[in-house]
């Protein structure tokens, strides 16, 4: 369908960066069964979608995932969550995986992967590394079973990275480095709106470069309490016997270490 690009352009400036129009991009270059068969029952119960009969234009438009129903180009939400391609259009959208055997970038590696697809897939296989080289010790008269990183913290930092990052003016991918003593993630762009360098990681206080992409990511089950994630990390931590996490912020990056249990 033909439309106005300038005044699409212009009516669409003020949305966040998420929701703004792919315009090199098409209904074919999105995961259209996902999206009917997985998205749409996750976002809404079912009797309302049996209730419903709007077509899939207007629903797609509905959940944010193209801009309207009678200007169907995707939005960059849509091609992040559902796009069959996404590095196509964001270069920088996978996770760069390393593990490596020494404490220093230029030792070894004895593993790596780069992760992209769509961020549902892109955060699963992640876990799934995750879960691949950690190790548990058990130890005491009474079994006593400790991780070296509890994992749901590892995720919390890792999907935390996935969602504030800007896709905007780069191509860095996420980063997650694996030392023999810590690991390190790093997320390209820097604090957001109400959050600065100095306030970073205070309880209560977060702020959203993509709101939508929250959105999605609480529908898809990686997001269940907004703004609890560092929180939730920092006491999964101690809980493990591992030290605190340490944050480096500046206006291009946020690196978070995590240091292996003592």
């Amino acid at each position: 369908m033909l439309f106005d690009l300038e005044s699409d352009l212009a009516e669409n400036r003020d949305r966040p960066f998420d929701v703004q129009p792919v315009h090199t991009g098409t209904l074919d270059d999105l995961d259209l069964r996902f999206f009917e068969k997985s998205y749409l029952p996750a976002a809404f119960a079912r009797d309302v979608l049996e209730a419903n009969d709007r077509s899939l234009e207007q629903r797609l438009a509905a959940t944010k995932m193209i801009v309207a129903a009678d200007t169907p180009v995707p939005t960059v939400l849509g091609v992040l969550v559902l796009g069959n391609r996404p590095r196509d259009f964001f270069p920088g959208a996978y996770i760069q995986f390393l593990r490596i055997a020494g404490d220093a970038l230029g030792d070894p590696i004895v593993d790596e992967l780069l992760i992209d697809g769509p961020l549902q897939d892109v955060l699963r296989r992640i876990d799934d590394k995750l879960v691949s080289h950690n190790r548990t010790a058990v130890s005491g008269p009474i079994e006593q079973r400790t991780q070296t990183y509890p994992l749901p913290a590892l995720q919390q930092f890792v999907r935390n990275a996935v969602l504030h990052r800007t896709y905007e003016a780069t191509n860095a991918p996420v980063r997650v480095y694996w030392y023999d003593d810590r690991i390190e993630i790093m997320s390209p762009g820097g604090p957001f709106g109400a959050v600065s360098a100095e306030n970073f990681g205070e309880p209560g206080l977060t702020d959203y470069r993509n709101p939508n992409l929250a959105e999605a990511l609480r529908v898809l089950g990686f997001v269940q309490h907004y703004g609890a994630g560092i929180p939730t990390a920092e006491r999964e931590l101690k809980k493990n016997g591992n030290p605190p996490p340490e944050f480096q912020v500046d206006v291009t990056n946020v690196r978070v270490t995590v240091r292996r249990v003592l």
